[in-house]
């Protein structure tokens, strides 16, 4: 059987994380939908295309994933960390990628929100939101890297 669909394109090893979080440093969480257990994560997307630049990627991912609108001209300004992870990519996501390709690179960023904001979710991808005190929200992610991220908001917000 022939088809007109084109087969998805394989995700680029790069991505950004954005820890959107308040002046009081209460963090947004979003639940991955259909993964169990649990997958309670910061927005993060990988690239489009490999020139498009990190913070591109991250307004293009918060706005995709939240609704909320931190690109050029508006009141929330994205804060580049200035770090990367570059971390294994587990076993049962890296059909995802080309063949071989084992390792990511994620580029961190962080958003003050002025208050805890109701998102609207992208409900292919997630299906839950919670605002949590910086250190609970770092306990319940799944990822470690998202994890420590979270534990270095205080340093980057001082």
């Amino acid at each position: 059987m022939v088809t007109d669909a084109t087969p998805p394109a394989l995700k680029i090893p790069q991505s950004v994380l954005v820890v959107i979080h308040t002046p009081a440093l209460e963090v947004l969480l979003i639940r991955r939908a259909g993964i169990a257990p649990a997958f309670w994560q910061s927005v993060t997307g990988s690239k489009d295309w490999p020139e498009e630049s990190w913070a591109a990627t991250a307004v293009r991912e918060v706005a995709e994933e939240t609704g909320i609108h931190c690109g050029p001209g508006t009141p929330l300004p994205l804060q580049d960390w200035g770090l990367e992870n570059v971390y294994d990519i587990y076993p049962r996501w890296r059909h995802r990628y080309a063949p071989g390709v084992t390792r990511n690179t994620e580029h961190l960023f962080g958003l003050c929100v002025p208050e805890a904001v109701t998102p609207v979710l992208a409900p292919r991808e997630h299906d839950a939101w919670q605002w949590l005190p910086w250190r609970e929200a770092a306990d319940a992610c799944f990822s470690p890297s998202n994890a420590e991220a979270i534990l270095l908001l205080p340093q980057f917000r001082a």
